[in-house]
């Protein structure tokens, strides 16, 4: 069973990173995390099949779309939008995944805060993509008071395991 950090290490140690789920409507946690990555100095790549600029860049359909393939993809939209998305990470071997939850990564909680669908996370498994099924990055890439808050609490209370 790996753990959290090294997963989180991994992940942020890739360079080209789609970022699936922003929105021109609100200003939202996946929008702060495509500014949290971009600032940090990755190449992020908007998605969302709605709008075409986000941030005064171009925002892709899919991931299908971005004209290199990303080393990296955080998903926060709906479940059933993560699988059509690791479904994608699949085809084009994309081998590392984020599934956003607002409560950490124990299965479960915070269903309607949730971009995880157990489903999309056995799918990463059955096809070597490694997954974290939940948390977010805000909590690992130089976190607000709020972030670092939640990672502690949700550690101190165990919803920070991997399985």
């Amino acid at each position: 069973m790996a753990k959290i950090d090294d997963l989180v290490r991994d992940f942020l140690a890739q360079k080209r990173i789609a970022v699936v789920g922003v929105s021109d409507k609100r200003d939202t946690g996946c929008n702060l995390n495509y500014k949290k990555f971009k600032e940090a100095g990755y190449r992020v790549y908007a998605v969302n099949p709605r709008i075409g600029q986000f941030e005064g860049d171009v925002c892709y359909p899919d991931l299908k779309s971005i004209p290199e393939k990303p080393d990296a993809v955080f998903i926060l939209a709906n479940p059933k939008v993560t699988e059509q998305i690791v479904q994608q990470c699949v085809e084009l071997g994309i081998k590392r995944v984020w599934m956003h939850c607002m409560m950490g990564t124990k299965p479960g909680l915070a269903q309607g805060m949730t971009s995880v669908s157990q489903s999309a996370v056995e799918m990463c498994k059955a096809n070597g993509i490694t997954v974290i099924p939940g948390s977010c990055p805000n909590q690992f890439l130089e976190p607000d008071f709020g972030h670092g808050m939640m990672r502690v609490l949700w550690r101190m209370f165990g919803f920070m395991r991997v399985s």
